[in-house]
């Protein structure tokens, strides 16, 4: 003979028959989660019977197992509060909106995910594809860790500051070190770096540079990294501290452009 339920003989009292701790039991959570969904607000509290219990039926299991499940998918105590006593089309279409909040903060989690490993990765900053992707190239082009780090660090700081404008400059130094007639210029200027300011090859490659920057750009000026006067000045300056000899050597580069 078949049973209407399966736990068997139960003793109702007022159409409800088990304990707290039956009907934490069955749910899956602990008597005390319970009690604290009671203090809450999100669980009515059912009167106790003569001998002073709690008792439960099916629908306070209903009610609670749908309680559980909003908690542990990090619904707002007071919105789980709101959708206690909600129709079925209610829940749903509250449910529908609670999945696409859930989808946004997986999308956000994945984007910080993305960012947390370009961090280990050394990449600083929301640097675009092919940013990523030309200082990559670096090494195996001759230049050196130091370069391309700063290099990384300089276009982090163009792109963030003024992500529209910086694409003209950027482009234009990818497609200038790409000229096998530049790339010595760019590979010694890499080299230059722990060289005496004194030195006379830093006057040489001073002049190199100057006459290869008129060819490219005639009397014009090379597009500048970013529409903010100051981003330009604040790169130059970064790389000018980074080493006496670059310092000096953009220096003469400048005067003779000027000259």
């Amino acid at each position: 003979m078949l049973r209407p339920c399966p736990w068997g003989k139960v003793k109702w009292h007022d159409g409800r028959m088990i304990t707290i701790g039956q009907l934490a039991r069955y749910v899956g959570v602990s008597a005390k989660t319970v009690r604290v969904y009671h203090d809450k607000g999100l669980f009515p509290e059912p009167d106790r019977d003569a001998s002073g219990y709690r008792r439960y039926g099916a629908a306070d299991a209903v009610a609670l197992i749908r309680i559980r499940a909003l908690t542990e998918a990090g619904v707002p105590l007071a919105r789980v509060r709101e959708l206690r006593a909600a129709s079925g089309e209610e829940f749903g279409r509250a449910l529908r909106e609670i999945d696409d909040d859930l989808t946004a903060r997986i999308d956000a989690l994945r984007a910080t995910r993305a960012r947390l490993r370009g961090l280990a990765e050394g990449r600083t900053g929301p640097l675009p594809d092919e940013v990523v992707a030309y200082l990559d190239e670096l090494p195996g082009r001759g230049f050196t860790a130091r370069w391309v780090e700063l290099q990384r660090d300089l276009w982090t700081l163009v792109f963030v500051t003024d992500p529209d404008q910086a694409v003209v400059p950027f482009r234009d130094q990818r497609d200038s070190v790409s000229d096998p007639a530049l790339i010595p210029l760019f590979l010694a200027y890499d080299r230059a770096y722990a060289l005496d300011p004194g030195d006379p090859r830093i006057d040489r490659l001073a002049h190199r540079i100057a006459e290869a920057t008129r060819r490219r750009y005639g009397p014009g000026e090379p597009p500048g990294p970013g529409a903010a006067p100051a981003i330009p000045a604040l790169v130059q300056r970064a790389v000018n501290d980074a080493s006496p000899a670059w310092r000096r050597l953009d220096a003469l580069v400048r005067a003779r452009i000027a000259g």
